[in-house]
């Protein structure tokens, strides 16, 4: 009797670990991918089950989630073109099984979307534009979904690698945990721009002091420490990650450090960065190394110490996501279609070879669900 009571307990605790984890994609080329995809992660395992469609968009690089809403958000292609040609910011319902219904889309603000972020209360949904260089907030109704441009910004300007600096070319957007900032990092400008953020009106305020960055570098992603207290911004140009203090809006850079190792002569650039939950690790992505970086972090002065080079088990590392255990790291590869699971040590920061590979047509964003 005892057994039959506790069989069924067992089962359900361990089904407790399986965690659905949501796919960006790159729709064109030969990779076959339809839109958004869905898998699910067992982190007592590391087992990552086959991507399967979870709704059909063209493009839809990066998501995100609604802070209380069961809805997904996805830049991308719009389903019909805009009159100004520019790209689309997507809203999908997520149902109890975590298929997507889509609910509407709205105008980026421009071309070449890459990044969205949403804002703390909901309202607000901020878009990355590489193409056009151009950031914008949309603005969210009360059932999420996305409407018309709280702010639109064309910066002007170029940098020194013409090829890739030819004009402003935004790359991320991030809101502060205060939810009062709006932080741009710009490839072609070598800045990560800052904005004053008013989440009642979903709108934008005259631009702070700029945390400027060694002229070339290409600043690309950001992320922060979970005191706050550090910012550390990955550059693709120059395969450097820079970390600077962070204090109310103001940055103070302390230095860069390589992504990767000195003898490497190949041809690699840089693509997401990540703070692990407990802030004692940093991790980048090499793309043409095709290696996770890995650095101890000072927890007093936020410095980077070289911990390792972890082979990611792809090509091309776009985009990677620690789960939410602190023990494994997702890594998509976006030119080998596919996604491996690394073991993580969160002692001592160490990654592991993967011990999971599934197929994933063209992986550029991971997105675990909470």
């Amino acid at each position: 009797m005892i057994r039959q009571t506790l069989l069924p307990f067992f089962l359900l605790s361990t089904s407790l670990y399986a965690v659905p984890v949501y796919i960006g994609t790159n729709t064109g080329g030969s990779s076959g991918s339809k839109g958004i995809y869905l898998a699910d992660f067992d982190s007592a395992t590391g087992k990552l089950t086959e991507p399967t469609l979870a709704a059909e968009y063209s493009n839809p690089g990066f998501l995100a989630l609604h802070p209380t809403k069961p809805i997904l958000y996805a830049c991308g292609a719009p389903t019909k073109p805009f009159a100004d040609g520019s790209n689309s910011v997507a809203a999908f319902a997520m149902g109890t099984d975590h298929a997507l219904k889509f609910l509407g889309e709205a105008s980026a603000g421009g071309k070449g979307s890459c990044h969205v972020a949403v804002d703390a209360t909901g309202r607000t949904v901020a878009v990355a534009n590489y193409g056009d260089g151009s950031l914008a907030t949309v603005k969210l109704d009360e059932a999420g979904i996305p409407g018309e441009a709280g702010t639109v910004i064309n910066h002007t300007g170029s940098g020194p690698n013409k090829p890739r600096q030819d004009g402003p070319h935004a790359h991320g957007v991030y809101f502060n945990k205060a939810n009062t900032l709006l932080f741009v990092p710009d490839l072609g400008l070598d800045q990560v721009f800052i904005y004053p953020f008013d989440a009642a009106t979903s709108k934008l305020g005259e631009p702070m002091p700029s945390l400027v960055s060694t002229p070339g570098v290409g600043p690309r992603h950001m992320t922060f420490s979970p005191d706050g207290k550090n910012a550390y911004v990955i550059n693709e140009l120059a395969n450097s990650i820079t970390t600077s203090t962070y204090d109310g809006g103001k940055f103070t850079v302390l230095g860069s450090v390589p992504t990767l190792p000195s003898d490497f002569s190949g041809k690699s650039t840089t693509a997401e960065v990540e703070v692990h939950p407990n802030g004692k690790f940093v991790y980048g992505s090499n793309r043409g190394h095709d290696s996770i970086v890995v650095y101890q972090r000072d927890a007093k002065t936020g410095e980077l110490k070289f911990l390792q080079h972890a082979p990611c088990g792809g090509k091309t590392p776009r985009h990677f996501k620690i789960d939410p255990t602190g023990k494994w790291l997702l890594c998509g590869h976006q030119d080998s279609n596919t996604i491996s699971v690394l073991p993580l040590d969160p002692a001592t920061g160490l990654l592991g070879a993967p011990v999971n590979t599934v197929s994933s047509p063209s992986p550029i964003c991971l997105l675990f669900v909470p």
